[in-house]
């Protein structure tokens, strides 16, 4: 069945096609929900609402063709993680007085080579990203994998854009940090 006939289905009321939606996107969305909320069982909880909101809003969804369904079943868990992560205030904001201080621990990092970030496991690399703060692996995550820009992450997260630049900015220090250590660490 392709993404047209499960979305009619789903749109029907059809039980087995809930199932199916279930079946085919629960793995891939989880993946996209333990971007943003680590805790594997956090994660599992807000699997489980995204899939209420998505029985009880399927009613809206429009089908552009292929990969629309998919992407919408994306844009209800990513608003779902962001409503959670606001609510249980788990962002770490950057005040605008630190903002020498950053541009000071930016100019100091040094950045790891392309060749040294090859290098490091996939899995192992997204160890990495799994122990940033949470605020900083959110825009991260908002703006190198869903390509947000920081108009639309500040939008998302109720701050200003500085504040969504500053994020990211502090994000990549810290991984570049990660990468360096791990380097010196098994070389």
């Amino acid at each position: 069945m392709n993404e047209r006939e499960l979305a009619e289905k789903l749109k029907a009321g059809q039980q087995a096609a809930f199932g199916l939606l279930y079946q085919t996107y629960a793995r891939q969305l989880l993946v996209v929900i333990t971007r943003y909320v680590v805790e594997r069982e956090k994660s599992k909880d807000l699997l489980h609402d995204c899939f209420i909101k998505i029985f009880d809003k399927i009613s809206q969804f429009q089908y552009q063709g292929k990969g629309s369904l998919e992407a919408w079943l994306r844009r209800v868990c990513i608003n779902e993680c962001l409503m959670f992560l606001r609510k249980e205030k788990r962002f770490e904001t950057v005040s605008i007085d630190d903002r020498e201080d950053l541009q000071l621990q930016i100019l100091e990092a040094e950045e790891p080579t392309e060749e040294e970030v090859e290098r490091i496991p996939t899995e192992e690399l997204g160890k990495m990203i799994q122990a940033l703060p949470v605020g900083y692996r959110t825009v991260l995550t908002l703006f190198l994998v869903e390509g947000k820009s920081h108009k639309e992450i500040a939008s998302m997260l109720g701050i200003n854009e500085k504040s969504s630049s500053s994020q990211l900015a502090r994000a990549k220090r810290q991984l570049a940090k990660a990468i360096k250590n791990w380097h010196k660490e098994i070389y």
